[in-house]
């Protein structure tokens, strides 16, 4: 990847499909990522979700050490860690163990979403009570652990204090958005989740920025889902198992695993799910080179990302791959956007 170009990473959710396991999953996605290292990517994260059969991101801290360990100058983190699950000491102390073994190359995405169903967010032992409200004060007190030890506080969160992971914030909303520019954090926008929001919440993250210790000026990443093929045909073929679980997901009680190619290729879609892929598929990455290229070029310029993050949800590991490798190709002609000052239309 050239140095003008924008800068590309990936965001992985380890998906199950039918047919397959956790386990496979889970392998497939270490044999991955020194692949994405070799083709030029800047990051790898995974997500956190729990009770989740279809997404064996369980436990990120535990992934990210076995990635990190699997590549040698790939960065790789979290995308992100939901702090509401977690004491703020059990995260530093996790993070501060993986960058004292990988130094440089650690970095701690931090959500507040509970990534799970109620039940299974009190057993995780989330105080009800608190939620996402006090995310701020979560983040002041892990990132304090980071910082050299105050001997009146009788905590000290071994190692953390001898290198500091990079922090970013993740959200999906102008509010989430706004937070991270006021923390003075870098900030990931989930593209993939909320397309019709993004220009307003990175807007939003500029306008509150304030610079901080470890960031004197804003700086955004957005994640997008990205399926790209030989062409437009084939990219929506590969892509249509996510799709498609993607409305599985809406309609049905409990969601173990994305369909199979073979159980995608003969669902007859009816048109409220074409109407509901049309608002959730047609903004993202998806479709043969050129498509891609264009729509690359169209979301940094609207948005003035530095970074894109690349979510790619495809059962053939081989297919995932070339999708990866197009998609670094059709890169090497956008440039970053961050001289991006007024709205733009997606």
């Amino acid at each position: 990847m050239s140095q003008s170009a924008i800068p590309l990473s990936v965001l992985d959710v380890v998906p199950v499909f039918e047919g397959g396991t956790a386990t496979a999953a889970l392998r497939d996605t270490v044999a991955l990522a020194p692949r994405i290292e070799a083709l030029g990517f800047r990051r790898y994260w995974v997500a956190e979700h729990h009770n989740t059969p279809s997404l064996a991101t369980s436990a990120p801290g535990v992934l990210i050490g076995r990635l990190a360990a699997a590549t040698s100058t790939l960065r790789v983190g979290s995308g992100g860690v939901l702090l509401p699950n977690h004491a703020p000491l059990v995260v530093a102390e996790q993070f501060g163990t993986l960058e004292a073994l990988h130094p440089g190359r650690i970095d701690l995405g931090l959500g507040r979403a509970p990534g799970t169903d109620p039940l299974t967010a009190r057993a995780l032992r989330r105080a009800p009570e608190r939620g996402g409200d006090d995310f701020a004060q979560q983040i002041a007190e892990l990132d304090g652990y980071f910082a050299p030890a105050d001997p009146a506080s009788g905590i000290v969160a071994v190692p953390a204090a001898d290198g500091r992971p990079e922090l970013w914030a993740l959200g999906s909303s102008p509010s989430s958005a706004q937070l991270a520019g006021v923390l003075g954090l870098p900030y990931a926008y989930a593209h993939q989740i909320n397309p019709f929001a993004t220009v307003p919440a990175l807007d939003a993250y500029r306008a509150a920025f304030r610079p901080s210790p470890h960031l004197s000026a804003p700086r955004t990443l957005v994640a997008a889902l990205a399926t790209v093929a030989d062409s437009d045909k084939d990219a929506w073929r590969v892509a249509a198992p996510y799709l498609l679980g993607k409305i599985a997901m809406r309609s049905v009680p409990r969601f173990d695993a994305f369909p199979s190619a073979a159980t995608a290729a003969a669902h007859a879609f009816t048109p409220a799910e074409r109407a509901f892929l049309d608002d959730l598929a047609e903004p993202q990455l998806i479709g043969g080179p050129d498509t891609v290229r264009g729509k690359l070029a169209a979301l940094v310029a609207a948005t003035g990302a530095d970074e894109v993050m690349a979510l790619t949800v495809v059962p053939d590991q081989q297919e995932r791959l070339r999708s990866f490798e197009l998609l670094a190709q059709a890169a090497q002609a956008v440039v970053p956007g961050s001289t991006r000052s007024v709205s733009a239309p997606l």
